[in-house]
Parts: C-alpha cells; structure tokens; sequence
C-alpha cells in the first residue's frame, strides 16, 4: 500500500475478510505431522452445534488463538483444531419441536457456527475438523469399544440407575445435579436396568496418585478429581445378628467403616434400600416394602441422598455390638444409604456423623460423644444439632478412653482382627474409592450405536471390526417419548455374526460424554479409516500442551477423559496416560440484567443507558419507557441478557471483541461484558492504526540531530524491548490482561517519543521508530490479527505478520541504568538512595551521606562504618 493512499481509519468491515480470505489461500494454519519442528497442541474444549456462537465461545476461542498463534511466531509446529459435540439430547428435542431429523438440524447448526468462528480469524487447521455423529468418527469409537470390550474394560450388569423421566433415559451420577437431570432439569428416579459400563474403577488409584504429576492444572479441578475419586481407607466389620429377628434366620452383617474409632458412640445401623437384607425383610412387612419404594424416588448420586431429608424404617431386626454381647443396635432400612458404596450398611455414631445425627435427631434416638476436643471438658461436652469431627481424645468408650482417633482406631483393628466369626476374622482392613463404574448406556436414538448384538444362542456378540460402522437408520420417528431404536421395524433385527441365527442389535447409545472424551487423539490423524489412531503420530502430538475450556467440566469430562487414554494405552491406540499437561479453566462472560415495567425481561440491544451525576438509567431503545437495571449474572437465553457475537463483529470487527475480552479481567476470572468497554477497545482499534501511521512516518525520516546524545533512539528501543520481554513471559502464563497492559504502556510511551524526537532530533530514531513499528504491530498480531496484517501492510514490511517469527529480545536493553538501595542508618531505614548500577563504594557513600534523612539522623556525628551490600541494601553505623 503506498503511504498517500493510507486511509485515516481503520475499516474492519473491509479488512478482516480480506485477511481470513489471505490466510486461506495460503492455508496458512494447516498443521503437518511430518513438521520435525517442535510440536505445540493447543485446544479449547469443542463446542455443542447448538446453532449460534456465544459470548464465552468467543473469549475462550480466543485465548486459545493467542497461544496458537504466539507458540507459532516462537517457531513451534502448532496444532490448533475445532470439531464439534455434536450427539445428545437437544438434538432430538429438537426435531420433536421442529418436525426437523436430528442430523438435518445438527448440520445446520454447525454450518452456521463454522462461518462464525470462521469471522473470528481464529488460527485454526480447519482441515482436521470433526463430528461425533459422524459415522466416519463414530466407527473408530465402536471399533474401541470392541478392544475395550476384549481388554476387560467394559462390563454389563444389571444396576441402579438415574432414569431422566422427561429425557426417558438414564443419566450418570455426574449429570444428576441438584437431583434433577443436568438437561431436563426433571427429578431423577431411581430404576434397576441393564447397562453397559466402562471400568473406570479399575484406574481409580491410578488416576488418583496422577493428580500430584498435573501440576499446570488448577488445585480446585484436582481437589475436585481427588473428592470425586473418593480414596478412603477402613476396617470391613462383622456384626452379629440376632437370629431371632431376621427374616431367614441370617447371623450377621457386614459395615463398612472409616470411623472405627467410633464404635462405643453407634446408636443404630443402617441398610440401603437394595441390601439383600432389606429386601428380605420387606418381603415379610408390606409398610417396608413401600418405604423402600418411594426410596426410589431419589436420584443414585451421592449428593442428591446427602441433600435428601434423612428417613429410615425400622426393621426389627437386631445387631449385636462387636465388643459387648448385651448391647443391641436396631436396623434400619434408610433413605441415604448406597448400595454401591462400601457394603451397603453402616453403624450409625451420630454424634460425629452429621448425616447420622440428623437423622437421629428425627426419630428420638440421641447420641453419645466419645471423641472430645482438645479444649472441651470430657464431664461436659454434648452434642446437639451439629456433629463433631475433629481430632480429640477419646471418651465413653471404655478401653480407648483417653486414645488418640488414630492411635484408636489401630487399637479397634487390632482386636477385631484378633477374633473370628463364623470362621472368619471379625474385622478386614480395606480400601474404598466413592468412584464407581461408568455406566455409557443411553436410551435415545441421537447417539454412536453400542456395536453389539444380543443373539439367544451365542449371548452378547461384538459386531465383526469389519462391519462398522453400525450407523443409525434415518428413516425415525420423534412422535411419543422413548427411544425410536427400539420401534423401529428393521434396523434391530439382525443375523448373529456367529451362528447366523435371527438375532437383534443393542437399541441403546453411548453417553455423549465417550465422544468428548478422546476426540483430542483423534484430532492428531482424524481422517485415518483402518484405526481409531496411528499411534507414532498420537504419541508424538499427546499430550495437549495447553487445554481451556469451562470448570464445570471438572468432573464429568475431565475424568472421562483421563479414564479414556489410559484404556487406550491398554489396547495400544495411545502410549501415554494423561491427555493435558496443561490445563487452564477461564471464567464466564456476564452482564446485566434488565426489566420492564411488566416484568419481562429485556435484551441489552433493546436498552439504552444514559449517566447523570453518576447515577446509571436505561431505557427502552424503541418505546422510551424506563427499564429496570438488575443484576449482573451469566449470559443466559432465559434472563435475555446476552450479545450476539455476529452483531458486535458486524458493529465494531473481531479484532474489538477479542480485545475487549483479552482486556477485562485475567482470564479466569468472570467478564462483565458492557457496551463502553467496547467502545474502548474500539477506540483503542484506531489509535493503533493512527499510532502506526506516526510511526511508518517517523521510519522514514533521517534526522540530522546534531548534537544529539542518541538518548531518544535508546529509549524507543529500550521501551520496545521491555515490552517483548514482559508480554512473552505474561502469555507463558496466560495472562491475557496484562499482556494488554503492556501494549497500552508501550503505545503510550510511543507516542510520548514521537513527539520527543520531533523536539530533539536524533539520528538513530528513525531506525528505532521502524524496529519499535514492527514489535509493536508483532506483539499485537496474536490478540488482533486483521488489525495487525494492516499495519504489517503499511509499514512496509515483507510477507504476512501472522508468519513473521517473535521478535528477539535484545537483554542488555532490560538493564537498568540506575539502582534505588534502602539505606538504614544504625538498623532503622531512613531513605533510599538511587545511584549509577556500577556505582563504586565511593560514589554509593558520597550519594548516601549527602541525603537530608541520613544527615538528620547522624546529628552532626560521622559515620564509624558504611556498609554496602552490592545492588541490596547500605547500612551505615552511627
């Protein structure tokens, strides 16, 4: 471009297109696995095709762009990819809504969102791009779930399960929140199915003990990975039954117990619903029975039956305590209870077990303290609405008395194990995980088909590896609730691949979160049809050097994922365990909520906001009426209170709001998106631009500067070269926020320059001016790329900003000419004194003692002694 036809502004309208056209033609973000360069994988979790980008999809695509695109300037071969989680749910909501097929709606969606983060000019290698319901990617999935399959790895067994009644289908504990369904927001119930399941269990420690390695991953997503995997160590406990009052004459019952220190504090015990004993005794006690029936109405997860009024059913029957033979604890069949977990029975000691004590508290049972607190009074202390469980000593409970918990619980074991009942020891050390087995059955039609056949003769049958993929029928109906797999005429029936025999396929899909969970290794090679990975390339590019997407993946996809390349490497698809080295979880983008008069929500485009005196009003932008500001909470459809990204693009440019967002706050801490910030960085956009132009034209001209000491020319390239260094090592950290404040300190230094050399010539500005031009625009290029090929373009330089290499920082510009030393006079600081950096241990005492404060505090008196302590500190000794 020649500098005459330079336009006044910036036009973003003009010049992003053209650039996103540039950087395709050159497929210029294509990725290469034969690169030998040193390889960098950058992701951000995949987006739901739910039909329009968001506001949190553009900040966190764009933090992922900035790594992107700053590892590739560092020379990195980078892989930067986008596919799409693209199963589930809303899908099939949405063709029962719409009269619209799943895969018709789904690819609609990611049409449209493609050609929106496409306006992004995100840097992304859009060759590699993926769907999961594509059968392309879900054949490699069903072709896994056969190795898995045969590695052991996958199990099915009849269970207790979350069942969704208006998604009519079983959901993971993990997707039962609140006790309501993570999608439907429905309460859960309880049904026993048949279901599929992946081993997670088998990893548990494993993926417990790897946590410590994750050291680029939050402490609160680990220490959620660590309560979730739920490690406890305990003593499995035998009671004795009355015989006399159970059902079929049983003698005893085993607990699972953390708290075996405990023991003289039970007051009862308690089964789970399902306990074999409990359905013995309700086959004889019709009220028992319905007790446990409406039990069922509470989801399986564990913080849906902590959250749940504690009930409980007296049974009848009778346990005898381990150490008096007198002493008898009732039976209780109760409502927070869990089969899966440890044996399915308990002893209850209310007084340190909040969730015991409440339900004691209840029924009128009491409870008796036998741990004390270091400051509490044995003779005294009492429990009443509030359980301790803390560290004390021990008290009532006769031979521990006066025991530490630890030194206690030993004492417990020991003894227990000593005995024998029914020729077994009374008590077993164990070690219990909260982790259960993943159960990936899923009773919908928009999902990857389970690759297995169920034949008469020869039982569960894999579909031949030859056979994938199973794909699913397009020709279903949505019109009554249920899976359309299960009603359809042909697709389940099927000849058995061993015997040939009439046999029918599995109806139910696999938990959407299996697709998620190792898309990342399909990214490395996802085009390669004879295996779900080759496995030199996976290995070379796993695992993902940075990853960023939502906290509320912590648990569910996180964990699901880890679980998943550890099975991989069980069956050779991969050779590493885990799938991020580096994990970043950013916060979300919110904004104000606004009402009319009615009540009704309102959306920020229809609002217009005037200040007077400091006080903020809106408006309705058409009608004028006044309109309610509320509360600043996350963009939600429900609450209105969201932006369009297309509109702010079509309004202000991409490069705006990835300022905007990069901007705000650091990155993972929520942004409240408001209309000035990004008339801000609107601004911002074309005083870079005029910033540029004065520095294109500074390049040019060759100043005479006679008499010039060069101080200019040195402090454009010192504030040019501070900058590099502080905006590479804020990246490397991924903080985006001051990464931008370092621009803003750099083009305000700038500026201040430009006009200190027009005052006083210097020979070497110009040449400084045009190296200050290009980091300038080099240090911009990963946050606003348009913007940044503009001025590339317009000072001059050759080929493409997005392909020029990070500039080099020069270190001896980050050298400080002058230290600032405290100086303490007989032990107290009095002053600081700035002197030259290799200042001698004259001139650093000449500058001390001429100081007005260390003159005052001397009182006239000189100093015995001058310490120096090079570039740290000067003592003087009065």
């Amino acid at each position: 471009m020649n500098e005459t036809m330079r336009p006044e502004r910036y036009n973003a309208k003009e010049a992003e297109p053209k650039w996103q056209r540039t950087w395709t033609e050159r497929d210029l973000f294509r990725t290469r696995n034969e690169d030998d360069r040193p390889k960098y994988y950058v992701l951000e979790m995949f987006p739901y095709p739910s039909g329009r980008i968001h506001m949190g999809h553009v900040r966190n695509y764009t933090m992922g762009d900035v790594v992107a695109r700053y590892r590739r300037a560092k020379g990195f071969n980078v892989l930067h990819p986008m596919g799409w989680d693209a199963f589930g749910m809303p899908a099939e909501n949405a063709a029962m809504k719409n009269k619209v097929h799943p895969k018709e709606w789904t690819y609609a969606n990611i049409a449209t969102m493609r050609s929106q983060l496409k306006s992004m000019g995100l840097a992304i290698d859009w060759s590699r791009e993926l769907a999961t319901c594509d059968p392309s990617y879900y054949a490699q999935q069903q072709r896994m779930f056969i190795d898995f399959l045969e590695a052991g790895l996958v199990d099915r067994k009849t269970a207790k399960v979350n069942w969704d009644p208006v998604d009519q289908t079983v959901l993971a504990n993990e997707q039962v929140i609140d006790g309501r369904g993570w999608r439907s927001g429905a309460l859960v119930e309880q049904r026993e199915l048949t279901q599929w399941f992946f081993k997670i269990t088998d990893f548990a420690q494993e993926l417990l003990d790897a946590l410590d390695q994750l050291d680029r991953w939050p402490e609160k997503v680990r220490l959620m990975q660590r309560n979730w995997i739920g490690r406890s160590e305990g003593l499995v406990v035998r009671f004795a039954l009355d015989p006399a009052t159970t059902p079929g004459g049983e003698t005893d019952l085993e607990i699972y117990t953390t708290r075996p220190d405990t023991l003289f504090g039970a007051r009862f015990m308690a089964l789970a619903p399902d306990h074999p004993l409990s359905k013995a005794a309700a086959a004889q006690n019709p009220a028992l029975a319905a007790f446990i029936e409406e039990c069922k109405h509470t989801g399986t997860a564990l913080e849906a039956i902590e959250k749940a009024e504690k009930n409980g059913f007296d049974t009848g029957i009778r346990a005898v305590h381990p150490f008096d033979p007198s002493w008898e604890l009732p039976v209780y069949v109760a409502n927070f209870i869990l089969m899966d977990y440890g044996t399915g029975a308990i002893f209850g000691c209310p007084a340190h077990d909040q969730r015991d004590l409440d339900f004691v508290n209840s029924i009128g049972l009491g409870n008796t303290p036998v741990v004390c607190p270091p400051d509490a009074d044995p003779a005294t202390f009492t429990i009443t609405d509030t359980a301790y469980d803390g560290e004390g000593r021990m008290i009532n409970s006769r031979f521990l008395d006066g025991m530490t918990v630890e030194a206690a619980k030993e004492e417990v074991a020991r003894r227990l194990e000593s005995e024998t009942r029914g020729g077994r020891p009374a008590a077993e050390r164990k070690v219990n995980f909260r982790l259960r087995d993943w159960g990936i059955s899923r009773q919908r039609y928009w999902g990857c088909p389970i690759p297995v056949i169920h034949c008469e003769s020869c039982g569960i049958v894999p579909v031949p590896r030859e056979s994938l993929p199973v794909t699913l029928p397009d020709d279903v109906t949505f019109d009554v609730p249920g899976n359309p797999l299960d009603r359809h005429p042909t697709w389940k029936h099927v000849d058995c691949p061993q015997c040939g025999r009439p046999a029918r396929r599995e109806t139910d899909t696999m938990d959407t979160f299996v697709d998620s969970s190792w898309y990342f290794a399909r990214f490395t090679d996802p085009h390669r049809t004879e295996s779900p990975t080759d496995r030199a390339v996976v290995d070379r590019w796993l695992p993902v050097d940075q990853y960023i997407g939502g906290i509320e993946h912590a648990i569910l996809h996180l964990l699901y994922s880890r679980f998943f390349t550890r099975a991989m490497r069980v069956t050779g698809h991969a050779g590493m365990s885990e799938p991020f080295a580096g994990l970043f979880t950013q916060g979300m983008v919110v904004h104000e909520t606004y009402r009319d008069a009615k009540g009704s929500w309102v959306m920020p485009v229809d609002v217009r906001i005037e200040s007077e005196g400091g006080t903020r009003h809106a408006f309705h932008v058409e009608t004028g009426e006044p309109i309610e500001i509320g509360s600043i909470e996350k963009m939600s459809k429900s609450k209105l209170n969201t932006v369009d990204p297309d509109d702010i693009i079509a309004s202000y440019g991409a490069d705006t709001a990835r300022w905007f967002m990069l901007s705000d706050s650091p990155p993972e801490r929520d942004v409240i998106w408001t209309e000035e910030g990004v008339q801000g960085a609107a601004r911002f956009v074309q005083r870079v631009w005029r910033l540029v132009g004065d520095l294109a034209e500074a390049a040019s001209l060759n100043a005479s500067g006679e008499g010039s000491d060069g101080s200019v020319s040195l402090a454009i390239r010192k504030a040019a070269h501070r900058a590099v260094a502080a905006v590479e090592d804020d990246v490397e950290r991924l903080r985006f926020n001051r990464c931008v404040a370092h621009i803003y300190e750099l083009a305000n230094t700038l500026q201040d320059l430009l006009a200190r050399a027009k005052a006083s010539p210097d020979p070497g500005a110009g040449s400084a001016f045009r190296e200050a031009g290009q980091i300038f625009v080099q240090l911009l290029a990963p946050m606003m790329p348009h913007l940044a090929e503009e001025c590339w373009q317009s000072l001059h330089l050759p080929g493409l900003a997005a392909e020029a290499p990070w500039p080099l920082v020069d270190r001896s510009l980050l050298v400080e000419e002058a230290i600032t030393l405290p100086v303490q006079v007989n032990g107290k600081k009095r002053a600081d004194v700035t002197v030259a950096r290799d200042a001698d241990q004259a001139a650093i005492e000449a500058a001390v003692l001429s100081l007005e404060a260390v003159q005052r505090a001397m009182e006239g008196r000189p100093p015995r002694k001058i310490i120096v302590v090079p570039q740290r500190i000067v003592n003087v000794v009065a």
